[in-house]
């Protein structure tokens, strides 16, 4: 399932429903250093999505059909990059990662321990991190 059901209606245009994981909203900058200190008690993850993308919707969709951690375990961030590209630009240059998307960044104890972009983004790999 996607980050948001999708479903046709009448003039065959889609809606959203509600997000199927526990999502946290990336929409500040100033959320990047919360990520920082929270990163040293849990693992974060920051999965940046391109709303626009066949590939990224593929991705998320994987993503959560997959992902199989406890909320108190790992804390998921949901960045829309069209509409938030000042955050994704600082996500970028904060944790050193050159700007993909899809693109998935764990980050423990303040540091990026991974990442990956497309289709290397791969729920069940994220266990290694907890």
């Amino acid at each position: 399932m996607g980050l948001f059901k999708l479903f046709k209606s009448k003039g065959n245009q889609l809606k959203e429903q509600e997000p199927t994981l526990v999502w946290n909203r990336l929409t500040t900058t100033a959320q990047l250093d919360a990520i920082i200190e929270e990163s040293k008690t849990i693992p974060v993850v920051i999965f940046k999505h391109s709303t626009r993308c066949g590939i990224s919707r593929m991705v998320l969709r994987n993503f959560e059909g997959t992902y199989n951690i406890q909320e108190k375990e790992m804390k998921l961030y949901f960045l829309d990059l069209l509409a938030y590209r000042e955050v994704s630009n600082e996500v970028g240059y904060k944790f050193q990662v050159l700007h993909q998307s899809p693109q998935l960044i764990v980050i423990k104890n303040g540091l990026t321990v991974a990442h990956a972009s497309h289709h290397g983004i791969r729920a069940e790999e994220l266990v290694n991190f907890v």
